[in-house]
């Protein structure tokens, strides 16, 4: 046993208060969870680490018991999934899809970090480093607002057309399917659905099929090519169509209201405010299916793009959760990788100009379509909504309309549209 201390402290969360880097307590390793971060370091050095952390004016607050080292790892989650399926793991930490837990080496192991139970263990120490000392980790970030820009002429009239009344509608007419299980009669009729309203907004619009687990399912695909000529790139934007209800089993109730209504009939949202805007660059527009079961639509969707095509992938901006109030304010979630780096700060920018929403990062992606782009080098980003709580009715008849805050919802497609946009032009 490597026994250790922990203690947490808390930075205020707003525009303008969070460090990229945690206040440094000599000696002490620490993780950073948004505007919280935990200090651990070794029980009989304890006294000197508190000692530093006055200096530095912190306020800590103290774990009683020591922890053994090799015993902490961070958990990416969806929902409450971890939690629901291993409820006898001690949690230290809950930010909600962020969790530091109290796990054996080797069943953090076993467990794995895998697409299907929707959740990752990883070890402290497999979290980006920031900083002089290599110890102080980053596992995702609650940054200073980037500064408002001027709101382009070309931008404003598209974030305006964004409108409760036409995502709820398209949002209500998803959820109302029994399921949209990927190999379902009912997801075949929600892509019916889609495909119609995709192009009666004057898009290029058609089916790709594709393989859940042996049986047959479908991505839609729309499209609508940019006038830059031979210099053209590619903006996707996308959501998974598909729901799923573990616990009832594959004939039960899923509306997927959260996971991922929201998404979907915000990409429908987008489609309509995109509408005739001249841009420079190709857009495409792709409800994925089989994500519930392994993000199995965007790996085939990735898997079929050319060289070419990969090549000029300009951004992937990618929606799963949108809709569920998990912090005091307003606040959404971007998860991207390096490469990802310029998509998210974009994005940020936009939330900043045209939203009121407070902004988290993660450099780790984790359990979205996002991550079949990212694992090929693409710059792609998942949108969701702010990490220190979580919605816990996902997969589950108990994700319906009446959890979802659209003030939320909708801040975040005009965040989305705004960068889109700029990024098409």
């Amino acid at each position: 046993m490597q026994p250790v201390r922990l203690a947490t402290s808390r930075t205020p969360a707003g525009r303008g208060t969070a460090a990229r880097v945690a206040a440094p307590i000599e000696g002490a390793a620490s993780l950073k969870f948004g505007d919280e971060t935990v200090y651990f370091g070794a029980e009989d050095e304890w006294g000197r680490f508190k000692r530093s952390a006055g200096r530095a004016g912190l306020t800590l607050r103290e774990r009683p018991a020591p922890a053994d080292a090799a015993r902490l790892h961070v958990v990416i989650q969806k929902g409450r999934l971890f939690q629901q399926e291993h409820p006898e793991v001690p949690v230290l930490l809950d930010k909600g899809r962020f969790l530091l837990v109290d796990i054996d080496p080797a069943q953090a192991d076993v467990l794995g970090d895998s697409d299907v139970p929707c959740f990752s263990i990883r070890r402290a120490e497999a979290f980006e480093a920031v900083g002089a000392d290599a110890r102080s980790r980053v596992v995702f970030d609650a940054p200073a607002l980037a500064a408002p820009r001027g709101r382009a002429a070309h931008i404003k009239p598209v974030v305006e057309r964004i409108a409760r009344a036409t995502f709820e509608a398209d949002l209500v007419r998803l959820v109302e399917f029994p399921t949209r299980l990927s190999t379902s009669s009912s997801y075949v009729a929600a892509c019916d659905f889609a495909t119609e309203r995709l192009s009666a907004l004057g898009y290029e619009t058609f089916r790709q099929e594709i393989l859940v687990r042996s049986e047959p399912s479908q991505n839609i695909v729309a499209r609508r090519e940019g006038a830059g000529g031979s210099a053209r790139g590619l903006v996707v934007v996308g959501a998974h169509l598909d729901s799923i209800n573990h616990q009832g089993g594959p004939s039960s109730s899923a509306p997927g209201a959260d996971d991922d209504g929201t998404g979907s009939a915000g990409v429908l949202e987008i489609a309509r405010a995109l509408k005739g805007y001249a841009g420079a660059h190709d857009l495409q527009l792709v409800l994925f299916g089989g994500e519930e079961q392994g993000l199995f639509g965007s790996k085939q969707f990735v898997a079929s793009l050319n060289a070419t095509d990969r090549a000029r992938m300009r951004a992937i901006v990618h929606m799963d959760m949108i809709g569920s109030l998990n912090t005091a304010n307003p606040t959404v979630l971007l998860e991207g990788a390096p490469v990802s780096q310029s998509v998210m700060e974009g994005l940020a920018s936009a939330a900043a100009t045209y939203t009121g929403l407070a902004v988290q990062t993660s450099l780790n992606p984790f359990n979205s379509d996002h991550v079949s782009f990212i694992r090929k080098g693409m710059p792609a980003v998942l949108t969701i909504e702010g990490a220190d709580d979580a919605n816990d009715a996902i997969h589950s008849a108990r994700d319906t309309l009446d959890r979802i805050n659209f003030d939320l919802a909708l801040d975040t497609l005009r965040m989305n549209a705004a960068y889109v946009a700029e990024a098409l032009a």
